[in-house]
């Protein structure tokens, strides 16, 4: 279990961000278009896991604006931004934001993507969403590097996690 904070206040997560070194654990989650995707979806490719509480928090947005600058830079890479969000409201999203490069993805029809990848919060008025965490992956599914943020409200180190993908 992560202790992290919600503008400074103690909140939990279900378990721990997967371990460098360790294998991505299998998921499957819903695109804007409603179709599943899988973890077999992305073989040979980098993964930047950009996982938040909703996209219509304005932290959260930023990531997400932030991540589609970025990901036209990397080579080989694909950035996933998951959350609890519909696929519909993570489409308009979106198309708002002018986003093509990052792939959102949404917790629709199976919630075990929070639980496996320990990110799953448990307590507090944020119970049942996501918390804010990266999980980078080689192209091999291997985890890399992880980063949980430790406050809600901030940002992730986007320094770290460019560095840790190149």
């Amino acid at each position: 279990m992560a202790k992290i904070t919600l503008q400074g206040n103690e909140i939990n997560t279900i378990g721990e961000l997967p371990k460098v070194g360790s294998k991505l654990p299998a998921f499957k989650l819903t695109k804007g278009d409603l179709s599943d995707v899988s973890l077999a979806d992305f073989v040979g490719k980098k993964l930047i896991f950009n996982i938040v509480p909703s996209l219509d928090t304005g932290v959260c947005a930023a990531s997400a604006k932030r991540f589609e600058a970025e990901v036209q830079k990397l080579v080989d890479t694909v950035v996933l931004t998951v959350s609890n969000d519909l696929p519909f409201a993570q489409d308009r999203f979106c198309k708002a934001e002018d986003i093509t490069n990052v792939v959102t993805l949404s917790q629709l029809r199976d919630r075990a993507f929070g639980r496996d990848f320990g990110v799953e919060i448990v307590d507090g008025p944020l119970a049942g969403l996501l918390s804010r965490a990266v999980v980078v992956a080689d192209k091999a599914g291997n985890v890399i590097y992880t980063q949980q943020v430790p406050e809600i409200v901030q940002e992730p180190d986007y320094t770290a996690v460019l560095d840790a993908v190149r």
